[in-house]
């Protein structure tokens, strides 16, 4: 079957009316980055790539295995095995084979993040929740080098966001890690990321939580509602209109509750309302 010539113009017509003929043009010119092609990451690659955005960084060091199934947009029996970033790049470009794609197999580490930065615009986080290393590494470097930075935690059946802006509150700022232990940082980013905490509630297997062997349960709701709110703020921060939150500010939708909050913590994890979450969580976790 003969293939038809690809039209960027006609692929994304219908974004046409949500955003202008000019807009759509600008966001084909802009360049996001991505680290980790997993459970959020590819959702949010391949939504920025429908919404008409044409040049990435991606990077992820994992292969797709069948534990990925429930919630990873790459994972498919023909993908285990195969390295999440290349077959992810290959759904891309499968969308639209105009897309710049620049893979950065071996993850983002200190060698290479000057690299997997260059000519960024936006800074989309889709790493491991346990990835303390790497990710206070990314955002330190988008805080430096003045990069907005999106993170948007899929948690139970909601998408919880943070936005860090340049000028404004840094990740370090508001989780307040420093040297403390990856648990500790675990209850830290779990607080900070959902202060409200509306997935709580509904938990059906509390046992299937175990932060200090680094496991924790997930849903494919989540991820897709995440990249769906992670794609409205990069198009709000890309196109430079609308109301664009960022931290102390979070934000979390919860789908099986129909529930929406907006929290405002000054301070970030300093603030006292998350630092008796912070000790609450401890004392549960005979921490």
């Amino acid at each position: 079957m003969t293939l038809p010539e690809f039209d960027y113009q006609v692929a994304f017509s219908r974004n046409i009316g949500w955003v202008t003929e000019a807009e759509q043009a600008s966001l084909g010119t802009r360049r996001v980055a991505i680290a980790g092609m997993g459970g959020v990451g590819g959702f949010h690659l391949l939504t920025l790539v429908r919404l008409g955005v044409e040049k990435f960084n991606i990077a992820d060091l994992d292969i797709f295995e069948l534990a990925n199934f429930n919630r990873q947009a790459g994972a498919s029996l023909d993908a285990i095995g195969r390295h999440k970033a290349e077959v992810l790049a290959e759904m891309a470009l499968q969308i639209n084979p105009r897309c710049e794609i620049k893979i950065f197999p071996d993850g983002v580490d200190a060698d290479n993040q000057e690299r997997f930065f260059q000519g960024v615009d936006l800074y989309v986080d889709g790493l491991d929740f346990f990835a303390f290393q790497a990710r206070r590494m990314v955002f330190a470097h988008c805080h430096a080098q003045g990069i907005p930075a999106i993170t948007v935690a899929p948690l139970g059946m909601s998408a919880a966001l943070l936005n860090f802006l340049p000028g404004g509150m840094s990740f370090e700022d508001y989780f307040q890690w420093g040297d403390r232990s990856d648990l500790d940082k675990a209850i830290r980013f779990l607080v900070g990321l959902a202060p409200a905490l509306l997935h709580r509630h509904y938990l059906a297997d509390p046992g299937r939580v175990d932060l200090k062997a680094r496991k924790g349960p997930s849903t494919v709701m989540a991820c897709q509602l995440c990249a769906g709110v992670a794609a409205s703020e990069a198009l709000k921060i890309l196109l430079g209109r609308g109301k664009v939150w960022a931290a102390p500010h979070g934000i979390q939708f919860d789908a099986y509750r129909n529930k929406l909050a907006h929290t405002w913590r000054p301070g970030g994890n300093r603030n006292p309302i998350n630092r008796i979450a912070i000790a609450l969580a401890k004392h549960q976790l005979g921490v």
